[in-house]
């Protein structure tokens, strides 16, 4: 894995942390994940490109109370990471958009092995109050160390299946996934239609 690679997985996994585990400061979001990515790899087009359609994409899912949405970040970091790494656009968008949604699924399975730790979290604050800031601290790391391996793992995998076969995919199935990439705003778009809608009185 390259120096680039690399400081792109770290800085995603931190990113991922933004969405629901801490700051919650927006930088999770597709439009501004994509971009900052870009700043590592240097393909700023790709990065903005990739950014708003996983924005558009994901517009209309918010990370509120139990709902877990695929994540812009996930997305954006596989993504822009295979596009720097020779994988055409449109094949390294849809492959990141697979990866959101199985990271989805893989942090859900982490969620509920982590709420087995909750009794034993409880116990050690109120043994020591001054303990709380230890348990999140170490919680979060280890949130981040988690983030980091899943992407950096999925980017690994992917990436050699991607380079492997994409010299075999045939042409027409190449300009049906440019059509499918560029489909992507629309569909966003049209699923925000309802949100803008007058309401009849």
């Amino acid at each position: 894995m390259s120096v680039e690679i690399l400081l792109l997985c770290l800085l995603a996994a931190l990113l991922e942390l933004d969405t629901t585990y801490a700051f919650q400061l927006t930088f999770s979001r597709g439009v501004i994940a994509g971009p900052l990515f870009a700043l590592i790899t240097g393909d700023w087009a790709a990065g903005i490109q990739i950014g708003v359609f996983t924005e558009l994409l994901f517009t209309d899912i918010n990370p509120l109370g139990a709902i877990l949405p695929p994540s812009a970040v996930i997305c954006c970091a596989i993504a822009v990471a295979l596009d720097s790494l020779g994988i055409q656009l449109c094949y390294a968008f849809i492959i990141a958009v697979l990866g959101s949604l199985l990271f989805v699924q893989v942090e859900r399975r982490v969620r509920k092995q982590r709420v087995n730790l909750l009794t034993s979290w409880e116990k050690q604050i109120m043994q020591n109050p001054r303990a709380i800031n230890r348990v999140v601290f170490l919680e979060l790391g280890a949130c981040f160390l988690i983030n980091f391996v899943l992407i950096s793992l999925f980017i690994g995998v992917s990436a050699t299946l991607a380079q492997w076969l994409q010299p075999h995919i045939p042409q027409r199935a190449f300009y049906a996934c440019q059509f499918a990439f560029m489909a992507v705003p629309w569909i966003g778009l049209a699923s925000l239609i309802p949100e803008f809608r007058l309401k009849k009185r």
